[in-house]
């Protein structure tokens, strides 16, 4: 029941809102169904943390310790996108940008990309995870140009192209493992079931397992945002609408980095932990050099949220390369932290946008001085960001090298943190412009409504409470991390 619940409720929430001309109330209620799911994953973790997985409809539907984590993270960042979208269309209506049928058009489609992101985590069968990821696309390309702008259409055009091609690859990269199944002897209805694919992986023929998991690392690392097929990030997460932004940033990437890991553990078993290591090393590394270039000369500071995305998404990919339950706990540690992080940023990016009129960073400054609340949230969040304890970031990314220095990835870490450097020094240099500064003269300082404050400070504070407490995420990490660690 419980597993049903996270799909159905989010689902009619945005069948209300698309028939119902946007109010306030239906985008507090679209907050509320979000929170119904967050509410149900952590009840469905509890339940399998110590226990067995929850399935429905035959294995089409499964929820083990690392779906339930996803779920909670979805449940998590959604509320906090939810929440601040009634806002930004209050906002869009009041100025006469958007009417309140294409408001409720938005509610759908954010409710919809909620529920095609879920679906890709509690998916028992790999085709259906492809099938999810690939709704995910055209949903968002529409919010990408949610504004209509021609910036916006252009970007979002671009982003269904990439990721079209990305998730092609990703098709080829499943069929391909269907037919490794296939010829071990599986029946046909079972040779995309997860559960299958693990117990049988040391039988998959390992030419196929091969070409198959390039494939897959190319196609989900293209929505992943890892380098060459990157170059839709900055664009997207720069022209949607903030709490888009921080849905796709916070949330999106890590779910198409859950299907990687899902992968990569069937890869494990039938090829050894060589190849799928030398992979995702590469593409980690390659992904924090592009990240770094151009984070250095970055004047849009939307932008710059969106290369820094793929930076920690380099990061993951090495804690995922190392593959022990160690990197794994640490990898999705970092999930959870860098999605809180991000979307604190985005969101708050979007009131500096709405207030400043500009993205341009030379255009900014003196935020702490100008609007106190504001610029405070924003440095809180970039500090967290860049990995200061107390934050959780800090824990994870210590961890995962730690975890690299024990299975010989030493050099790729020393690297690693060459360009975490590189990049360390960028956004400081980008955040001291931004928020230091003298306010000009007679300009008063503005407070920021208490609305847009609280969720934002209570997710910089979950952030921090994740980086010094273990509990109550401890177990169910160490839980989600036997699931697919070798």
């Amino acid at each position: 029941m419980l597993l049903l619940a996270v799909l159905v409720v989010p689902f009619a929430a945005g069948v209300v809102s698309a028939m119902v001309p946007w109010r306030r109330g239906i985008g507090w209620a679209g907050t509320a169904s979000i929170g119904a799911v967050l509410a149900c994953g952590i009840a469905l973790a509890v339940r399998v943390e110590h226990g067995p997985p929850v399935v429905a409809f035959g294995g089409v539907l499964r929820v083990d310790a690392l779906s339930a984590f996803m779920v909670i993270v979805i449940g998590t960042i959604g509320v906090l996108a939810t929440w601040q979208s009634v806002r930004y269309l209050s906002a869009e209506i009041a100025v006469g940008r958007s009417s309140r049928r294409h408001a409720s058009l938005y509610g759908a489609l954010v409710q919809g990309f909620i529920t095609a992101m879920l679906l890709a985590v509690v998916a028992g069968n790999v085709g259906v995870l492809w099938v999810a990821v690939e709704a995910t696309t055209v949903i968002t390309t529409f919010l990408v140009g949610f504004r209509r702008t021609r910036g916006s259409l252009e970007a979002s055009w671009k982003y269904l192209v990439i990721c079209s091609v990305g998730i092609a690859m990703a098709f080829l990269g499943t069929v391909l493992v269907y037919l490794a199944a296939l010829h071990v002897g599986h029946h046909q209805h079972v040779s995309l079931d997860w559960t299958s694919l693990m117990a049988e992986s040391r039988l998959l023929d390992p030419g196929v397992m091969r070409l198959a998991f390039a494939l897959l690392v190319l196609g989900y690392g293209t929505k992943v945002g890892l380098a060459p097929m990157h170059s839709w990030l900055p664009d997207a997460h720069s022209q949607a609408p903030a709490p888009v932004s921080a849905l796709m940033s916070g949330v999106l990437l890590t779910v198409a980095f859950y299907a990687l890991l899902r992968f990569k553990a069937i890869a494990d078993g039938a090829l050894g932990t060589a190849f799928p290591r030398a992979l995702l090393v590469a593409a980690g590394l390659v992904s924090l050099a592009v990240a770094a270039t151009m984070l250095v000369a970055q004047r849009d500071y939307k932008r710059m949220l969106a290369y820094s995305s793929m930076e920690h998404m380099g990061l993951l990919a090495l804690g995922a390369a190392a593959g022990t339950p160690l990197a794994i706990a640490a990898v999705l540690l970092h999930v959870l932290g860098h999605g809180l992080a991000k979307g604190v940023l985005f969101l708050t990016s979007g009131e500096i946008v709405a207030t400043e009129g500009t993205s341009e960073i030379a255009q900014v400054g003196a935020l702490l001085a100008r609007r106190p609340a504001l610029g405070a949230i924003f440095g809180v969040g970039l500090v967290a960001l860049l990995g200061f304890p107390p934050f959780s970031l800090f824990v994870s990314e210590l961890t995962m090298l730690r975890a690299e220095l024990q299975v010989g990835l030493g050099w790729a870490g020393a690297i690693s943190l060459v360009l975490v450097a590189v990049i360390f020094g960028s956004l400081a240099s980008h955040g001291r412009h931004l928020l230091l500064g003298a306010a000009p003269e007679g300009e008063v300082a503005r407070p920021t409504p208490a609305v847009v404050t609280v969720p934002l400070v209570g997710a910089l504070l979950l952030c921090a409470a994740l980086g010094v407490l273990a509990w109550p995420l401890g177990g169910l990490l160490h839980a989600a991390a036997q699931v697919v660690a070798r």
